[in-house]
């Protein structure tokens, strides 16, 4: 295996790590050390690759998006119209690879993060942004721009709240059935409205 590629493995595993311990230790407490330890590396690697913790966890909440937005764009790629492209926005948000006990964790102390971190914060209305946007272009066919606008904005904060309600009762497994069942009603009540 080539350097580059040896690199890219440790790299994704430390990802990896970061978010499993965010879970385990519920906060940015976690230490480089115990991140290293989950990744089986040693902690001066683990510097070596992203300098600080910020860092690493900058990387995992980039590593998130990034995942997330793969998998709304192969999802909008298979929607035929415009009320299956908001369906795929929806189903992106609760994916199985992003709605799990550890990336919900993991994107609870991101929000927290974002509050400390103008990087953090600048990922996070991008994020905000482009579910936004996606869904205004989504809806606008719908129920016109105005309106989608509107049901966007609201849409975003619903699927918000799903996360953290989920965040906050962590006994119960992610059900992401029921939280895309309770969007898509919600949105179909605002485009019936706006008929």
């Amino acid at each position: 295996m080539a350097r580059s590629d040896i690199e890219g493995v440790r790299r994704e595993a430390l990802i990896q790590a970061a978010i499993g311990a965010i879970e385990v230790e519920g906060s940015l407490d976690v230490t480089m050390a115990a991140i290293a330890r989950r990744a089986s590396v040693s902690p001066a690697l683990a510097h070596h690759y992203f300098g600080g913790k910020d860092d690493l966890m900058i990387a995992a909440m980039r590593h998130l998006l990034k995942e997330f937005r793969a998998g709304v764009t192969a999802r909008l790629r298979a929607a035929e119209t415009p009320r299956q492209r908001v369906g795929a926005i929806v189903a992106g948000c609760f994916a199985p690879g992003q709605f799990t006990a550890e990336t919900i964790a993991a994107w609870l102390v991101f929000y927290l993060n974002a509050r400390r971190s103008p990087e953090a914060a600048r990922l996070l209305a991008v994020y905000f942004r482009r579910l936004e946007s996606n869904l205004v272009a989504a809806l606008s066919p719908l129920t016109g721009r105005g309106a989608a606008r509107d049901i966007a904005a609201a849409a975003g904060a619903m699927i918000d709240g799903v996360w953290l309600r989920q965040a906050l009762t962590p006994k119960h497994a992610p059900d992401a059935a029921a939280a895309i069942g309770a969007v898509e009603r919600f949105v179909d009540a605002e485009i019936a409205r706006c008929a």
